[in-house]
């Protein structure tokens, strides 16, 4: 009993802190619901980081609690676990296996080698680089599923036993979810983010008003660019965190030449194993808007199935179906923090403590927005985010006398920096799936993101948007 309750001290630890900050008064403007909702949050951050029990048991008590002690429905926590990206994650981690089926991500992993040649720090190059390209316009949960059979695919080969390759795992896998995260930003169809924010700006201003009406290439022209800056720290970061057992895949490279050989040339279901998949991809581009991404990912791997390149039994083991659990509490816990107005006071307080300190003006105010943003999208999603701060910090903007537009691109940017979590965004929670990562290697490597992301962010306001006529 002694061993049990140690091994699981940092279980108790984040439960008496749920408690205390529950059974504390409830600060002003804050809703009794909002207080237990927040509480909730922190512990559950605690138990994500510590990692006392396994993680999906933290997705179970997440729901139950919001009954207990939100007193949500118990149909209503149901709906809020399977949304449409919940099935977005569902569907493409089994596309993703049903690729591994073909053989296809060793194909596009030699596709890729047959450029960057056989060093580590070049095909980490290169595939943060596809990644990022790929993401920038079509959305990095699309992205991070393409990508992971690529990486897993050389990451099998380096070695057997996986503690021994845990530094490669960790750079071609964080190659993927952090290229996808920095790419993210480039365009409007990069996220829902973008979006959202182009839409306060209009609903804020005017919809006539020219200065606040962004087009898609005004966009690309402010936020493009940070893309290219932020990719080789990426790799730099990477390889100082992370010191790789091997820093040349020669090895791995020659295996995987081997089984490329032996699969012979494409054949019949591999062409239309890629059909099936380009299929899906244009249904997420032309006809996400009308049916969700969740659906078309959903009726993919169903299509699979129909057509025999995939069984059920792969699907159920090759899946982590814990995975998608997580991730489907991380977004309804994300949901009470909305309604509950749990994050808007968060906002609110965190802005009203930093005034003092003359952060509620100038670059101090850029910096207190990035920090509040950053906060908040590694609790929720990306969207999620900018949609609860749109407003407060749009209408700070105009009480400060300062720039919306300026204002409107740092929040929305630094909505992607999601790296300290595992559920901070579906690229992280995908890659997560592989099982080669633990919660803290997030932390270990986001905290030097969050703060490279910051300064090439902050540089950007300060010297290159008033090029731009900001």
């Amino acid at each position: 009993m002694l061993a049990f309750i140690w091994d699981k001290k940092w279980l108790w630890v984040a439960l008496l802190i749920g408690y205390g900050l529950i059974a504390m008064p409830t600060p002003e403007g804050l809703s009794p619901e909002g207080q237990r909702v927040l509480a909730m949050s922190v512990v559950a951050t605690v138990i994500f980081v510590t990692e006392p029990i396994p993680l999906p048991t933290v997705a179970l008590l997440i729901a139950v609690a919001e009954v207990f002690l939100l007193g949500v429905s118990s149909k209503e926590v149901s709906r809020s676990f399977m949304s449409d990206s919940v099935f977005f994650i569902m569907g493409s981690l089994m596309l993703a296996v049903a690729l591994v089926k073909q053989g296809l991500d060793k194909r596009i992993a030699l596709a890729i080698i047959k450029v960057t040649g056989t060093k580590l720090v070049w095909i980490s190059t290169g595939i943060s680089l596809v990644s990022a390209l790929l993401a920038s316009f079509i959305g990095e949960h699309t992205v991070a599923a393409m990508m992971l059979p690529v990486a897993l695919s050389l990451i099998s080969l380096s070695g057997e036993d996986p503690k021994k390759i845990r530094n490669v795992a960790a750079i071609l896998l964080f190659s993927i979810s952090y290229g996808c995260s920095i790419a993210g930003i480039g365009t409007p169809s990069g996220g829902a983010r973008n979006a959202i924010m182009i839409g306060y700006w209009a609903d804020f201003f005017g919809h006539d008003n020219p200065l606040y009406n962004i087009s898609y290439l005004d966009w690309m022209a402010y936020a493009y660019p940070m893309i290219f800056l932020q990719l080789p720290f990426l790799t730099v970061l990477l390889f100082m965190t992370f010191k790789p057992e091997m820093r040349d895949l020669s090895t791995s490279v020659g295996r995987l030449k081997e089984e490329v050989a032996k699969e012979g040339p494409l054949r019949g279901k591999h062409y239309l194993a890629i059909a099936l998949f380009a299929i899906v991809l244009v249904g997420w581009i032309t006809l996400s808007e009308r049916y969700g991404m969740g659906t078309i990912a959903i009726l993919g791997a169903a299509v699979y199935l129909i057509f025999g390149l995939v069984r059920w039994e792969d699907y159920n083991s090759g899946v982590n179906w814990g995975v998608v659990l997580l991730y489907a509490a991380a977004i309804s816990l994300g949901l009470q923090m909305m309604s509950t107005g749990g994050a808007a006071w968060v906002a609110q307080a965190f802005l009203g403590a930093l005034a003092p300190f003359g952060f509620d003006h100038g670059m101090g105010l850029w910096l207190a927005v990035i920090l509040l943003t950053t906060l908040v999208t590694n609790t929720m999603s990306n969207g999620a985010a900018v949609a609860i701060l749109g407003p407060i910090v749009l209408n700070m903007a105009v009480g400060a006398g300062e720039s919306p537009l300026v204002i409107g691109y740092l929040t929305a940017i630094a909505s992607a920096f999601a790296y300290l979590t595992v559920v901070g965004t579906p690229a992280c929670t995908i890659v997560y799936s592989s099982g080669y990562l633990k919660t803290t290697d997030f932390l270990k490597m986001g905290w030097k993101m969050v703060i490279m992301s910051t300064v090439v962010m902050m540089l950007f306001a300060k010297l290159y948007w008033p090029l731009l006529g900001v």
